[in-house]
């Protein structure tokens, strides 16, 4: 089943048009179209599906997210640059907020937990996927729940979310438990892929990073900025994930069939793209939002 939004979740305006087609690469081989708001410009993919029938398009061995397997030679990669990136996402709260109570969202098999726990946060995780969830328990040795509507009487210093509020079937009420489960003086730290991005504009419908229909929201730095203002949100400092360039873009290069010439056009565009976006904005293929209550 699937289901077509008439309103722009951001703006709530009617004015829709189609904006791209873009093919699901990795578990249905699906077309679905992304939809621009004429009003603010935000980007959906509509129409798309229920969110009963939506986990069913996360059930691949390719993904990577919700299982510790590296089944091929671009999840070995992912597993390698996951290993460094860890440690400076660790490392991000506490530029912010002094070590406390830290929430993870969509915190899939607990990596990034774990390595939150040894530095000293008392961390709770939030995972749907019933097998990653499992997983992420055993990294923590710590419940892991599968909506932050589940937690009770809880408030955290910072809750983050990295590349997960593009997944959510309902954007806005999910921003609105965080903020209710966010302390008054904390901090939310949200990562989504960027289409004003080079990579995104060269790779056009076969940009990874718009993995239809699992994103079902594409952002960019207005975009986000609105949504967070309509709840009551400020973005105190926006910073790059510079290793995505060269990430989507191998996986882009992938989709495109181009074999092993693909690595090497990656490292090219992945180059070009972060050259681009110190010049232009900072519009890098990934940001870092940091947020706080206005």
């Amino acid at each position: 089943m699937f289901e077509t939004l008439a309103e722009c979740p951001v703006c709530s305006g009617t004015s829709l048009s189609n904006y791209l087609i873009c093919q699901d690469h990795s578990v249905s081989q699906e077309k679905f179209a992304i939809a621009r708001c004429n009003s603010c410009s935000f980007l959906f993919t509509n129409p798309r599906p229920t969110s009963e029938r939506l986990p069913g398009y996360y059930q691949s061995q390719d993904y990577i997210s919700h299982q510790n397997k590296a089944t091929n030679p671009v999840n070995l990669l992912y597993k390698f640059v996951r290993y460094f990136t860890l440690r400076s996402k660790v490392r991000l709260p506490a530029r912010y907020q002094p070590v406390g109570e830290l929430l993870d969202v969509g915190c899939g098999t607990g990596h990034f937990l774990k390595e939150a726990q040894r530095s000293g946060w008392s961390v709770t995780g939030v995972e749907p996927d019933p097998r990653a969830r499992q997983l992420a328990e055993t990294n923590i040795q710590n419940k892991v729940h599968p909506h932050p509507d589940d937690i009770k009487g809880e408030k955290y210093n910072i809750i983050t979310l990295w590349h997960v509020l593009e997944h959510v079937s309902d954007l806005n009420a999910y921003l609105i438990s965080l903020r209710n489960l966010l302390a008054k003086k904390g901090t939310i730290i949200v990562a989504v892929p960027n289409h004003n991005s080079l990579d995104a504009t060269h790779y056009k419908e076969h940009w990874a990073a718009y993995d239809v229909p699992r994103h079902l929201y594409h952002f960019d730095q207005s975009t986000m900025q609105k949504l967070l203002a309509k709840h009551k949100f400020k973005i105190v400092d926006t910073l790059p994930m510079k290793l995505d360039a060269f990430y989507v873009s191998l996986l882009s290069e992938k989709y495109l069939g181009n074999g092993v010439k693909g690595y090497i056009n990656s490292i090219i565009n992945g180059l070009k793209s972060n050259s681009y976006a110190k010049k232009n904005n900072s519009e890098y293929s990934s940001l870092i939002f940091v947020i706080q209550r206005k």
